[in-house]
């Protein structure tokens, strides 16, 4: 273990304990007041089943998710997936994967769907190379997604922001620029610019699919 990882690693260590807090008023967010995390110091952090992400030098720790949620999030890549695909947009992707910004920031998505550029395949991504970015909620999550993330993918230029509520069985969709949420329980219409068609997801079908054991009550 080089200096770094060794410095990280206790880091890490001593910051874990503030994840598990619930009533953390951001939503489980590990901080540190004296540290500006980088993409460097989350890489060389050993890997312990735990997601790490950093925004404007904050590092956010989350436990590793479970089922239900992984399946709302394998039901959406499946959705977005061949549709990318075959208007060749891009690429679509699923955590757990770093994906780091221009800035040295890292975030994991559950599911993303993005232009290619010369930088993706080494995992730096442009925030406006971003054609969607869905995150599913967990009650580890809510907050930080709708908030702290929600706020940093509009400042970096993502062009649309999926927010799933699976106990609500609806999306809370985010365009760039808006000002407020529309609310999608229906038939969800996506046609980012350079596609053909729209893709159509039916929303209560998806969740309907969703195994009755892994749904959220």
């Amino acid at each position: 273990m080089t200096e770094l990882e060794d410095d990280c690693a206790i880091l890490a260590r001593d910051l874990l304990p503030l994840s598990h807090t619930a009533e953390h008023p951001m939503g489980m967010p590990a901080l540190s007041p004296s540290t500006y995390w980088t993409a460097e110091m989350v890489r060389a952090i050993p890997d312990d089943l735990n997601r790490y992400e950093c925004i404007d030098g904050e590092l956010l720790v989350t436990p590793s998710p479970g089922n239900p949620h992984q399946a709302v999030v394998g039901a959406f890549y499946r959705a977005v997936f061949p549709y990318v695909e075959e208007m060749g947009l891009g690429f679509t992707q699923f955590s757990p994967l770093d994906v780091e910004l221009d800035d040295g920031m890292i975030v994991q998505p559950d599911t993303f769907a993005s232009r290619d550029s010369d930088s993706a395949a080494n995992g730096r991504i442009h925030g406006s190379d971003l054609l969607l970015v869905v995150e599913v909620l967990s009650k580890s999550t809510a907050r930080r997604d709708r908030t702290i993330k929600r706020a940093f993918y509009a400042r970096i230029g993502v062009h649309e922001y999926w927010i799933v509520d699976q106990a609500a069985r609806r999306v809370e969709r985010w365009r760039a620029g808006a000002i407020e949420a529309e609310l999608e329980n229906g038939t969800l219409t996506w046609q980012p610019l350079g596609a053909t068609r729209p893709l159509l997801i039916d929303l209560p079908a998806l969740f309907d699919a969703i195994p009755e054991r892994f749904r959220t009550p």
